[in-house]
C-alpha cells in the first residue's frame, strides 16, 4: 500500500486550529499518513502564540510572515522560505492539498 502524503494550508489563527484538529483525526484514522502544515499569514502569529502544541512537529512557517509580522520564531518550528513554492513542490511530487 502507497503511503499518503497531505499538506493543510493555514492562512489564519481558525484555519490554523482547523488544520491541527485535521492532523489528530487524519492520524487516529491513518497513523502512517506524511502530514505536513504550511503555515502563512495570521496563522504564522497564531502558531508561535499556542504553547507546546504537539502538532508543532508537523508545522512549517513560512519566513515571510514572519518578516513582514516582525516575529521572532522562539519556538524553534521549521521555517520555509515561501509557502507558495512548498506547496507547488509537495503537490509536484504527489502530496494532496487541503485547505484548511
Amino acid at each position: 500500500m502507497t503511503t499518503k502524503r497531505v499538506v493543510l494550508h493555514a492562512s489564519t489563527a481558525e484555519s490554523l486550529s482547523r488544520a491541527r484538529r485535521n492532523v489528530q483525526n487524519l492520524l487516529a484514522s491513518r497513523p502512517n499518513t506524511e502530514v505536513l502544515i504550511v503555515a502563512n499569514a495570521g496563522a504564522v502569529s497564531a502558531a508561535l502564540e499556542t504553547l507546546g502544541d504537539h502538532t508543532d512537529q508537523y508545522l512549517r512557517l513560512w519566513r515571510n510572515s514572519l518578516i513582514a509580522q516582525g516575529l521572532t520564531n522562539d519556538k524553534g518550528i521549521e521555517e520555509i522560505e515561501a509557502a507558495v513554492v512548498t506547496l507547488m513542490e509537495l503537490q509536484t511530487i504527489g502530496w494532496a492539498y487541503i485547505h484548511a
